[in-house]
């Protein structure tokens, strides 16, 4: 699957304390800009200009590069004192350079690091300072139309009107952008109001062509053209509650047969409101922490751990599903984690020291006080340690960790801002036992700053996972609640297990920046810090 490109971000270079290279006066630096994918090549995206005589150069030109939340983007910044014409820098001295990832700029903002020259040693007092700013224009028009006395095109019964809208491309094509819903019946239709970003409805530009068209719907297809009109957004932004803004709907085809045509129709503006949304990049680089939990199945049926047959058996060069999975996805998310501490649990199995009752929310570490992990490593480190000492049993339950993070979500809505959003990855290799407390558990947390990633390893039948994340329709509780957004996506690792590391993350991330915006613009919530200040 392709990624998601979330937005553009720009990057403004400066540098400190620069080496000296130069004999009689001051370097004349320049920063190039490199970027990995896939563990392969380094190749050079850009460079900015050569600042001459200066061992403190803030540099004009900005990078361009496009931003993709569930990639890890390893980026190098190389400074070099340029001293002749030559394109290429190997005749150049080499000031130092900075390899870091595009999450750890965006989630610092502002990113200052000690230069470092190839062979891993401090480029003298050497420092580089990246800011990250979003390309955007984060604008979003909320409408409110009805009309009156619209044509009828029914035999029996009234219209069933709904608007179309549309731009216009460069070469004049029209383009539908938004479409309303169909209201049965009614001559004098009040839509509900909606929302689309500026880009969508005109390209952003005020006086860019708008066409409505308004239809009567019909089941078989061939919707009947009521009428169009065409505005632009500066006549739209005129409209308030106390003076709606009109137009006529007019159909050509009539018109032209009907001397005293008049119109087919009035559309109504009743309102129209330009507001600023905020973008998922407004709350990471405004303070926004994410945090990761991983549980991890220790039931029967992933097999004994010492087997080759097992699903928790590590080859010989030490890995499995369970940490594939885990690397993956932890990779991407650390970044945006301040502390890097990761609770990691698990679930299904008999614990030491009695080995008694089975536990479906343990500490792999162990330590119920602390189940934190340093790193993603950490939790690695710990699973390894863990798994010699648990014997695998079952039920399959996965409502106490869902339940278990939900509390932590829960408490952070106290703080009033945007300031923690939870993302739990559950590894399990089958069937859930308590398939009714976990979707009334997962309906729960839909109303929480939180995320549930199911990955589902090993060859079983993941239905009831697919049931769990709820694209084909809303997921409701044992109760019939419903879920107030969709926050769980599933995927079997099998789907993946010839593609590279990077792509599992980029399925199963693909949809969270949408999932944390959704969150918090539903509920109003801010940044704690403006990342625009």
């Amino acid at each position: 699957m392709a990624a998601q490109c979330v937005t553009k971000v720009e990057l403004t270079i400066a540098c400190t304390n620069l080496l000296d290279k130069d004999v009689g006066s001051k370097s004349d630096p320049l920063c190039v800009l490199l970027q990995n994918t896939s563990g392969q090549q380094w190749y050079e995206v850009d460079r900015t200009e050569r600042v001459k005589n200066s061992l403190n150069p803030k540099f004009a030109k900005k990078f361009l590069i496009d931003y993709y939340f569930e990639l890890v983007q390893k980026l190098k910044f190389g400074i070099y004192d340029i001293d002749n014409k030559t394109f290429d820098l190997s005749d150049d001295d080499f000031l130092g350079e900075l390899e870091c990832t595009l999450g750890q700029i965006v989630s610092s903002r502002t990113l200052t690091k000690p230069l470092v020259l190839k062979n891993g040693k401090p480029a003298g007092r050497g420092s580089i300072t990246i800011t990250a700013e979003e390309v955007k224009d984060n604008r979003v028009v909320v409408l409110e139309l009805e009309a009156r006395k619209l044509d009828n095109k029914d035999f029996f019964g009234k219209s069933d009107p709904y608007l179309e809208f549309h731009k216009q491309t460069g070469d004049g094509n029209w383009v539908m952008v938004h479409r309303t819903e169909v209201i049965k019946n009614n001559l004098n239709p009040v839509w509900r109001p909606f929302k689309i970003s500026l880009n969508s409805l005109c390209y952003s530009d005020m006086d860019k062509s708008i066409k409505v068209e308004c239809y009567d719907y019909d089941s078989d297809g061939s919707h009947d053209l009521i009428g169009s009109f065409q505005t632009t957004m500066s006549k739209l932004k005129e409209a308030s509650r106390s003076s709606p803004v009109e137009f006529e709907c007019i159909n050509e085809k009539k018109r032209q047969k009907k001397k005293n045509y008049k119109n087919s129709g009035v559309v109504s503006v009743k309102h129209c409101e330009i507001i600023v949304e905020c973008t998922f990049l407004d709350y990471i680089m405004g303070g926004c922490q994410l945090n990761f939990t991983v549980g991890i199945d220790f039931t029967g049926s992933n097999g004994d751990p010492r087997s080759p047959d097992s699903l928790h058996y590590l080859s010989p060069n030490g890995v499995n599903e369970y940490l594939t999975a885990i690397w993956s996805v932890g990779m991407v998310i650390q970044d945006y984690d301040t502390d890097k501490m990761f609770p990691a649990f698990g679930f299904g199995a008999q614990i030491p020291p009695s080995f008694q009752v089975v536990s479906h929310e343990f500490p792999i570490n162990f330590d119920p006080s602390n189940p934190f992990c340093n790193g993603v490593q950490g939790i690695v480190d710990a699973y390894r340690a863990c798994l010699p000492q648990v014997r695998l049993y079952g039920p399959t339950n996965f409502s106490p960790i869902i339940n278990h993070v939900a509390r932590f979500a829960a408490a952070a809505t106290q703080q009033q801002t945007a300031s923690q959003y939870f993302i739990l990855l559950i590894i399990t290799d089958g069937v859930i036992t308590d398939l009714d407390q976990t979707r009334t558990a997962i309906v729960n947390a839909s109303k929480l700053p939180m995320s549930i990633i199911i990955v589902g390893v090993g060859g079983a039948d993941f239905g009831a996972m697919e049931f769990l994340d709820g694209d084909d329709g809303v997921l409701r509780s044992s109760s019939g609640e419903p879920a107030v957004r969709d926050i769980v996506q599933f995927v079997p690792f099998r789907k993946f297990q010839n593609s590279p590391k990077e792509a599992l993350a980029q399925c199963v991330l693909a949809e969270v920046p949408q999932q944390v915006v959704n969150y918090f613009s539903t509920y109003k919530l801010q940044p704690p810090k403006n990342p625009a200040a």
